[in-house]
C-alpha cells in the first residue's frame, strides 16, 4: 500500500475518472506528519489536514447500460476521477443533445455555414504557443502538481502515428492533427482546414498515405464528434482539406475509434458499428458492416431512444494476417449491455463467439477492447475492460492483457497480466486499471514479437511476452522515496516520468534509431523502443516532445490581470488534466499553479495574481500572489498561498462537473456560483472559507446551474434537471445577489412568440448599461439536424425585461452548438461557439466571424484590461483580439 501523496499533488488523479479515498485508513494527520514532519493536527494554511487526493476505485456510474439514467447531480464521491470522466461525458453529450439525437452531416454544414459569413476586422494573436511546464518550481503550493514529473505538457493526445523516416503524427483531442519531421517536437499543423479538430484514430497504410478518423472516441468529459474519415496521400508534406473525405456523410456527427487494414479495405470502429470502404477506390459511400443494434441508428424506428448513442459502440477491429477475409469485432459499452461480446463472420452472418480461451466472450466481461498484431503475424495482443467490475465498483475495471500465440484473432487466448501484476511491476497505484475504458493502448515492437508497450493511466512494458512486467512510464513520482518537493530539483531525484492517462501509441524511427511515442492527457513522450529502467522498473529516459511548438491545450476558462510587477499582464486559465496555467509578464515557460482539472477562474483586472480557480464541482481555491511558493509550507503550514474556499454544493454533489463562476460585472468583490442553490459572496479575493458564502436562492431539488451572470447586484442563473434525454427539463431563475425578489422566469418552448428552444442553455450576459438587458445562447442543433422534443431553432436570445419575455437574433447565425456570450459597453455581442467566435455589431442583426481560427470550440470569452477580447479555446490554446477591431 502507497502513503497518501500531498494533498498539493492531488490534481492529475482528480481530472475526469475513478479513485476513492480508502487509503486514508490511516489517519492522515499522522501520515502527513511522518511524510513531511508536519505536526500532527496541524492544518497547512488552514487547510484540512486530509490530502486532497483521491485514490483508486473503479470508475462507475451504477448505471447498468448507458448513461442515460445516470445521477446528474453528482453523488458523495464526487471526488473520485473514473467517476468525474463518465458524469463529465455525459454534461458534455447533454448539453449538445439533450434532449435529442443529432443527424449526419450537422458538423459539416454548421462549418460551411460559417464559411459563408462575412468577417469583422482584425486577427486573433496566439498567446501560449511556448512551452507549458508542469513541473515549474515558481509553483509549489498547497494546491500545485509541480515535481510530479510530466514535466512539459500540452492538450490530451488521442492519436499516434509515425513512420521510418522520422516523421510523426500527433491527433489531438481537440486540436487537429499535427506533424513533426524531427521524430517529435517542432510541430507544425495539418489540419486547420477540416470542419472538426476533434481526433480519434491515426493510421499509415502500406502505401504511406495518412488516415485521419475524426470525433474523439473516449468517453470523457469534453470528447467532440467528428466529420468522417480523410485520407491525406502526401503526409510528409501536405495539409488536410474537406476534398480528402472518404465517402459521404455516413460517418459525419461519430466518433472514430480505429482504423484498421486488411487486404484491400480499411475498417473502422464507430460510435455508431464497424463500417469498411475500399482503400483503392476513395469515392463512393462506407459499408455498414455490423450495428449490433442497427434500430437505434439514425433514422432507425428507436433512434430518438434516450439510450440510442450507447447502443452500437465498437471498440476495435482484428484482422487475421494470414486470411484478411477472417475478421473479429470488439463490439461494447464500457458499462456493459447485452450486445457487448466478440463477433466474427460465418456463413455470410456476424455471429457473437462463445469461446476464444481465456479471453472472455460473456457481455458482462467484455466492455472496451484494444488489439495489437506483431509485425511478423505470429501474435496478436489485447487489453479488456470488464463491465462487470466497474458496475460492481471494484477498485480496478482492468479484467487483463491477453495474447493470442497463434497468431489469430480467433486464439486461443491466454492472459499474461491483470491489475495484480501490473500493480507489482512499480506501479504508483494500488490497483491499476481503475478506468481502462477510457485509458488503453497497446503496441507490439515491430521487430520483436515479444516486447509489448500497454497503456493504462500509466504506461507498461513487457520483453518477455508478459512473463513479466515494468512500469515504465508511472503515474507520478510522488510516491517514491526518490520524490522531493525541493524546487533546485524538478522531480527530487526521480527520472521524468509522462503524464498520466494514456490514449495513444506509435513506433518510428529517426536518424536510424527506434522510438516508442506515447500520448497522453499531457500530449506527447518518446523514449527509445528498447530503452533503459532503474531498479524499480520505471524508465531513465522520457522526452516530452511537447515543446511549445503545439499547442493543443484545452481551457475551459481565461482570466487576465495587469501583473503586479508593473509590467505587462498576467494571463491564466482553466484546462482540462492540466491545471491552471499562469503566464506573466517576460515569461519564456508557462508554469501550472493549480493541478487536476481547471474548470473556471475569476481573476482580478487590476491585479492579475488575485485569482480564484475552480477544480470539478465548485471546488474553488483563491490565491493573492498568483500561488507562487517554494514548497516551504510543508515545514511552515501558515506559508501556504492558496485556499479552499468552495460553496456547500461542493460537499453535497450538487453542481455540474464544470460549474458556473462569476463576479458581478459592476463589483468584482461579489462572486455569483451556481449548483443546485445560487450562492453569493462578497468579500472577493480576501475569502479564506466556503463558510463565507451565502445561500441566494434554491433553484429547486434535482436542478442545477448551468449558467449565471451578475451585474449591480441582480443575477441570472440558467439550469436544468433532469439534464440527459430522460425527462429533460431547463429553466431560468432571477433575483438579487443579497438574496432577495427571487423568482423561476416561464420559458416557454412551443406556441408563444419569444418561445426559447428546449435545450440546454450554457451562456448569460448582461448588457453593461442596463442589467434587465439579457442575452442567453441555447446549446445544441437546432431542428434540422436535431430530433425529438430539444429541437426548435435559434442559438441565441435577447430580454429587455429581464428575462420575462425573449426575441430570437440568430438571424444568420450558423447552425452550431453555442457556449458563451459577451455583451460590449457599445452594445456589440460576441458569441463562442463549438467552431469558433462571431460578433453582431451594435445596431445590426446579422453575425460576423470573428478572425480566423480552425473549427476549434471556444468555451468562454473574457475582457481584458489591455482592451483585447480573450478567447478559451478547448483544443488550441488561448487567444486574444483587439476590441476596437470589432467594427
Amino acid at each position: 500500500m502507497h502513503r497518501p501523496a500531498p494533498r498539493y499533488a492531488r490534481g492529475y488523479l482528480l481530472h475526469a475518472s475513478a479513485r476513492k479515498r480508502h487509503w486514508l485508513a490511516v489517519p492522515v494527520a499522522a501520515a502527513l506528519a511522518a511524510l513531511f514532519a508536519v505536526p500532527a493536527g496541524a492544518a497547512p494554511g488552514g487547510h484540512p489536514t486530509h490530502p486532497r487526493l483521491a485514490t483508486e476505485k473503479a470508475a462507475t456510474q451504477n448505471a447498468t447500460a448507458t448513461p442515460s439514467g445516470e445521477d446528474d447531480g453528482g453523488d458523495d464521491d464526487s471526488g473520485e476521477e473514473s467517476d468525474e470522466i463518465a458524469e463529465g461525458a455525459a454534461q458534455y453529450a447533454e448539453a449538445r443533445t439533450a434532449p435529442g439525437v443529432v443527424a449526419p452531416g450537422a458538423f459539416s454544414a454548421a462549418w460551411e455555414q460559417l464559411n459563408k459569413l462575412p468577417s469583422t476586422g482584425g486577427n486573433w494573436q496566439h498567446l501560449t504557443g511556448l512551452p507549458y511546464d508542469s513541473d515549474d518550481p515558481r509553483y509549489r503550493d498547497y494546491d500545485s502538481n509541480s515535481s510530479g514529473g510530466a514535466g512539459l505538457v500540452t492538450g490530451r493526445a488521442a492519436a499516434l502515428a509515425a513512420d521510418d523516416g522520422g516523421y510523426v503524427y500527433e491527433g489531438s483531442a481537440g486540436g487537429g492533427v499535427w506533424r513533426s519531421s524531427t521524430g517529435g517536437g517542432h510541430w507544425q499543423p495539418i489540419s486547420d482546414a477540416l470542419p472538426t479538430q476533434a481526433t480519434g484514430a491515426l493510421a499509415l497504410d502500406k502505401g504511406g498515405r495518412l488516415w485521419l478518423g475524426t470525433g474523439e472516441a473516449t468517453t470523457n468529459a469534453d470528447a467532440y464528434e467528428g466529420s468522417g474519415v480523410y485520407v491525406l496521400s502526401r503526409p510528409r508534406s501536405g495539409t488536410f482539406t474537406p476534398a480528402d473525405r472518404v465517402g459521404g456523410k455516413e460517418l459525419d456527427s461519430t466518433t472514430i475509434h480505429t482504423l484498421r487494414f486488411g487486404g484491400d479495405r480499411v475498417w473502422a470502429s464507430t460510435s455508431r458499428g464497424v463500417w469498411s470502404h475500399s482503400t483503392s477506390d476513395l469515392r463512393g459511400p462506407w459499408t455498414l458492416e455490423f450495428a449490433p443494434n442497427p434500430d437505434y441508428l439514425p433514422g432507425g424506428p428507436l433512434a430518438h431512444d434516450p439510450n440510442a448513442p450507447y447502443k452500437n459502440i465498437a471498440n476495435d477491429v482484428a484482422i487475421d494476417p494470414r486470411d484478411p477475409g477472417k475478421v473479429m469485432l470488439a463490439i461494447g459499452w464500457r458499462s456493459g449491455d447485452t450486445y457487448n461480446g466478440f463477433y466474427t463472420k460465418q456463413h455470410g452472418t456476424w455471429t457473437r463467439v462463445d469461446s476464444l480461451g481465456a479471453l472472455p466472450t460473456d457481455a458482462g466481461d467484455v466492455g472496451t477492447v484494444t488489439f495489437a498484431r506483431s509485425a511478423d503475424g505470429s501474435r496478436y495482443y489485447a487489453v479488456d475492460q470488464s463491465p462487470e467490475k466497474l458496475n460492481a465498483g471494484d477498485e480496478t475495471v482492468l479484467d487483463g492483457i491477453y495474447v493470442s500465440r497463434s497468431g489469430s484473432p480467433l486464439g486461443p487466448w491466454t492472459r499474461i497480466a491483470d491489475a495484480d501484476t501490473l500493480g507489482a511491476s512499480g506501479s504508483a497505484l494500488d490497483p491499476p486499471g481503475s478506468q481502462s475504458w477510457y485509458n488503453e493502448f497497446l503496441q507490439v515492437d515491430p521487430t520483436n514479437p515479444d516486447h509489448v508497450y500497454a497503456g493504462l493511466e500509466e504506461v507498461f512494458e513487457t520483453t518477455d511476452g508478459g512473463s513479466s512486467w515494468s512500469a515504465v512510464g508511472a503515474y507520478w513520482n510522488f510516491y517514491f522515496p526518490c520524490w522531493s518537493i525541493d524546487p533546485a530539483k524538478q522531480t527530487g531525484d526521480c527520472q521524468p516520468t509522462t503524464h498520466p492517462d494514456q490514449h495513444a501509441v506509435a513506433v518510428g524511427s529517426y536518424h536510424g534509431k527506434s522510438w516508442v511515442y506515447v500520448g497522453d492527457d499531457g500530449g506527447v513522450y518518446k523514449r527509445p523502443l528498447n530503452g533503459h529502467k532503474d531498479a524499480d522498473g520505471h524508465a531513465t529516459d522520457w522526452t516530452s516532445t511537447n515543446d511549445g511548438t503545439i499547442d493543443t491545450l484545452q481551457y475551459y476558462s481565461v482570466g487576465v490581470g495587469k501583473d503586479p510587477s508593473g509590467h505587462g499582464l498576467a494571463v491564466n486559465g482553466g484546462l482540462q488534466d492540466n491545471g491552471q496555467s499562469q503566464l506573466r509578464a517576460g515569461d519564456k515557460v508557462m508554469g501550472s499553479n493549480f493541478g487536476g482539472d481547471g474548470g473556471d477562474t475569476l481573476t482580478d483586472p487590476a491585479n492579475g495574481c488575485n485569482i480564484a480557480q475552480e477544480y470539478v464541482y465548485l471546488a474553488v481555491n483563491v490565491t493573492q500572489n498568483c500561488a507562487v511558493n517554494d514548497g516551504a509550507w510543508v515545514d511552515d503550514p501558515a506559508r501556504a498561498t492558496s485556499y479552499d474556499v468552495a460553496p456547500p454544493d461542493n460537499e453535497t454533489g450538487a453542481a455540474r462537473f464544470t460549474a458556473p463562476l462569476t463576479a458581478d460585472t459592476e463589483n468584482g468583490d461579489v462572486w455569483v456560483a451556481g449548483g443546485q442553490h445560487v450562492w453569493v459572496q462578497s468579500h472577493g479575493y480576501a475569502i479564506r472559507s466556503g463558510d463565507e458564502w451565502t445561500d441566494a436562492f434554491d433553484l429547486g431539488a434535482g436542478h442545477t446551474a448551468t449558467a449565471v451572470a451578475a451585474q449591480g447586484g441582480k443575477v441570472y442563473a440558467a439550469w436544468c434537471g433532469p439534464c440527459n434525454n430522460q425527462g429533460f427539463t431547463r429553466g431560468l431563475a432571477v433575483g438579487n445577489a443579497d438574496g432577495t425578489g427571487w423568482h423561476q422566469v416561464d420559458l416557454p418552448s412551443t406556441g408563444a412568440r419569444g418561445a426559447v428552444p428546449n435545450r440546454y442553455l450554457a451562456g448569460l450576459a448582461v448588457d453593461p448599461s442596463d442589467s434587465a438587458h439579457v442575452y442567453l445562447a441555447v446549446n445544441g442543433f437546432s431542428r434540422q439536424w436535431t430530433e425529438g422534443p430539444g429541437a426548435g431553432f435559434g442559438h441565441v436570445f435577447e430580454s429587455h425585461d429581464g428575462g420575462t419575455t425573449w426575441q430570437d437574433i440568430s438571424a444568420n447565425l450558423p447552425d452550431v452548438p453555442a457556449n458563451a456570450l459577451l455583451a460590449r459597453p457599445d452594445g456589440g455581442l460576441l458569441l463562442a461557439t463549438d467552431m469558433g467566435v462571431v460578433y453582431r455589431a451594435p445596431h445590426h442583426t446579422g453575425w460576423e466571424r470573428v478572425g480566423r481560427m480552425p473549427a476549434v470550440a471556444v468555451l468562454q470569452l473574457k475582457p481584458g484590461p489591455d482592451g483585447r477580447i480573450y478567447s478559451a479555446t478547448h483544443g488550441r490554446g488561448l487567444y486574444a483580439i483587439n476590441a476596437g477591431s470589432l467594427k
